[in-house]
């Protein structure tokens, strides 16, 4: 039995004509019905309009995902990733010159093509324990609109897109570093540094102040 074939309103506007769709599903359905397989052109025709199905669901649920890109680094045999948004540049720690009279965290300050900025030892700041030396050949300068920085790393490792639904919540097991600095863990061996968060801290707008 022929059955009429309506068009919601859901349905306009999309490029998916699903009045078509419905009625090679109709054609299929009745050719059953009669005992007789689809024809090669029904075939060809049902496949194609379930491969467009299949390709528009696809594109719907990429562009759905967000993506959060970030740097890559590691520190003290730990693995951490920090916006590339808030990173101006990697630069190589050839030389620095120690500031007397700053907390243990700051490093000292590096001479970059001219300019004069300070660097940050983040296992100092986080009060991280040491685990034997590092490489600490690189520093990674990360700015906002008030502040810039660098920060230090024994190697930089990668510069990758990640989809934001992996970011999970730090688990209470995580210790040795402030919770109010992380945005989260990937894959349960990355930690995502929150440098909005270490760009506005207090303790070293006082520091830059004091230079």
């Amino acid at each position: 039995m022929k059955k009429d074939i309506v068009t919601t309103p859901q349905e306009e506007g999309t490029n998916i004509n699903w009045s078509e769709i419905l009625q090679q599903v109709e054609k299929a359905r009745e050719s059953l019905e009669r005992g007789a397989a689809p024809t090669p052109k029904e075939k060809g025709a049902i496949l194609k309009a379930r491969a467009r199905v299949l390709a528009r669901g696809t594109e719907e649920a990429g562009a759905a995902r967000e993506f959060l890109d970030i740097i890559e680094f590691s520190l003290a045999a730990e693995t951490y990733g920090i916006e590339s948004a808030f990173v101006r540049e990697v630069y190589p720690l050839k030389d620095f010159m120690p500031l007397p009279g700053t907390p243990p965290f700051v490093l000292g300050i590096v001479n970059v093509r001219g300019q004069i900025l300070s660097v940050i030892d983040l296992k100092k700041f986080f009060n991280l324990p040491e685990k034997g030396l590092g490489q600490l050949n690189k520093v990674i300068i990360i700015r906002n609109d008030r502040m810039e920085f660098g920060i230090l790393a024994d190697d930089v490792l990668n510069a990758r897109p990640i989809p934001l639904e992996t970011v999970q919540t730090v688990p209470p097991t995580v210790t040795g570093i402030g919770a109010g600095y992380l945005k989260g863990v990937v894959g349960g061996r990355m930690i995502i540094l929150d440098v909005k968060k270490i760009l506005g801290d207090e303790k070293i707008v006082v520091h830059q102040e004091a230079d």
